[in-house]
């Protein structure tokens, strides 16, 4: 998908975010490797990674959600997988399936009068780096002994990777939830052009 940069910027802790965005709206997200706790840590958000089950009733409303800014890994419903699961997951990391996106479930669109608006509480920032570089640092780093998940990993897996997180980014947006997307190591925040659907830049 093509994207494009934000217009109107400010710097958040010498980050770049849309101008607007609150601060304790960031949740940043992507596949291993990324730089989730790079940024984080510059952010000086809450310093634990959570987890949150994509196929759950009301996964937006977990408590893990209320410590912001951080970082989080989605477990997500792919075809021919009964429960969704992380992208470190061996199994589908030896047979990458596309999305279920029907398996989502996404937050109500009205919220009303006196409800949340739960599709704009949060900025999910999806960094979405190169594979090749997100490769290359995940190789670099193997030698700490600290990440399990880089253990015999491949280029054309980190790929995968990505382009699922890709896909998740962007069926975010055409959900109508607030994300902004990065293509390289705290690159400037992006947005995405899509003909079918109003670009965020616009809304």
């Amino acid at each position: 998908m093509k994207t494009s940069a934000v217009e109107n910027q400010v710097l958040i802790k010498g980050i770049s975010f849309p101008e607007g965005e609150n601060f304790r709206q960031i949740i940043v997200t992507g596949p291993p490797g990324c730089g989730k706790t790079t940024m984080i840590t510059q952010l000086g958000g809450w310093p634990e990674e959570g987890y949150l089950d994509l196929g759950l009733k009301n996964w937006w409303r977990n408590r893990i959600l209320t410590l912001r800014p951080r970082e989080v890994h989605f477990g997500i419903p792919f075809v021919g997988f009964p429960e969704p699961i992380p992208v470190f997951d061996e199994a589908w990391l030896s047979s990458p399936r596309p999305i279920d996106y029907d398996r989502i479930q996404i937050p109500p669109e009205d919220a009303g009068v006196l409800g949340t608006n739960w599709r704009g509480k949060f900025v999910f920032d999806f960094l979405l780096p190169d594979p090749a570089e997100i490769y290359e640092k995940r190789q670099a780093r193997m030698s700490e002994g600290n990440f399990p998940v880089d253990e015999n990993i491949t280029l054309e897996q980190v790929r995968a990777q990505v382009a699922a997180y890709t896909d998740l980014a962007l069926h975010f947006h055409r959900m109508g939830m607030s994300i902004i997307v990065r293509e390289s190591y705290q690159g400037e925040p992006r947005y995405f052009v899509d003909p079918q659907y109003p670009d965020q830049s616009d809304s």
